[in-house]
């Protein structure tokens, strides 16, 4: 239960030696999510231990090389490996060409099916959705079509209070699953045993948000609003904040405003530009406005336990 990222890349434009482009592997409430796909993303997933066939949906934030180049190789992989169980990918309307074109000129056939979800709205809307999650489109506002993606668990079942449910011989096993949905129990008698009487609360559903390169944009701070954890770009310092904005990127002082402004309980920084040297200065410019923050770093874990 809860989540853990696993950070597979967080530097922008070219792989360097020690730089990998973005890619992070999500675990949430039992859930698998690859998101983003840059350059050399199924080597960091070797690396860091993650389970190939663990991955069964993709999400794409846009169709930037740092960001979904490594896809093709990806999808190459599982058919060598053999792999039977269907593969869904959501990312910007063109995604199903790109890759189409790719498989059918090297004749890279797989065996598995892949279903392609294209995005082309410009408002928030659900992409995703199972027994345990749903996941949110973060419209974003970048040089090219983008989205971030919003992951929150769904609220989960009541806990049972067996020291309270043994003092009522009536209640067997077999009720336990209508008391975890909140129902109470009605006794022979006719008595009723409130439900708050019998259960525990459940553990509050956790959230995190992953917005990808994107200028300073407060209108997602609603969509976001009392996330657990947030990821956001930060391309830049407040130094290059013309530049931030001509290429569609934010520094690191405009990331934190929206963590402050959105009441996030943690502020991920990433996607630094290659200029600078020293990316605790990310962290140190963030943290005069917003004091929970952390940085991002290949291999590096983040998780609500």
């Amino acid at each position: 239960m809860g989540y853990k990222l696993t950070i597979l890349g967080c530097h922008s434009a070219t792989p360097r030696v020690n730089a990998h482009p973005t890619a992070q592997y999500l675990e949430i409430n039992s859930r698998h999510f690859l998101i983003d796909c840059g350059e050399g993303t199924q080597r960091q997933m070797r690396l860091n231990k993650v389970g190939f066939s663990k991955v069964n949906t993709i999400f794409i934030s846009h169709l930037h090389g740092d960001h979904f180049f490594g896809l093709i190789g990806l999808i190459s992989t599982f058919g060598i490996l053999n792999r039977e169980k269907e593969l869904h990918i959501h990312g910007p309307k063109g995604i199903k060409e790109v890759i189409n074109i790719q498989l059918k000129h090297s004749k890279s056939y797989v065996k598995y099916k892949i279903i392609f979800h294209e995005l082309n709205s410009t408002e928030s809307e659900l992409i995703f959705e199972d027994e345990k999650v749903k996941v949110y489109t973060i419209p974003l506002n970048h040089r090219v079509y983008t989205n971030g993606f919003l992951f929150k668990e769904k609220e989960k079942s009541r806990k049972i209070n067996i020291s309270a449910v043994k003092e009522f011989k009536e209640i067997d096993k077999c009720d336990y699953n209508n008391l975890k949905a909140g129902k109470d129990f009605k006794l022979d008698s006719g008595d009723v045993i409130k439900n708050s009487e019998l259960t525990y609360n459940p553990e509050k559903p956790l959230s995190y948000a992953y917005c990808s390169d994107t200028s300073y944009k407060p209108t997602i701070i609603e969509i976001i609003d009392g996330v657990d954890l947030l990821y956001h770009e930060s391309t830049f310092l407040t130094d290059k904040e013309d530049l931030a904005k001509k290429t569609g990127h934010s520094t690191a002082k405009q990331a934190a405003t929206i963590a402050k402004k959105a009441n996030v309980k943690k502020l991920v920084l990433g996607h630094y530009s290659s200029r600078y040297k020293n990316i605790s200065l990310f962290k140190k410019e963030a943290q005069e406005v917003f004091e929970n923050v952390s940085l991002a770093e290949t291999g590096r874990v983040f998780s609500s336990k």
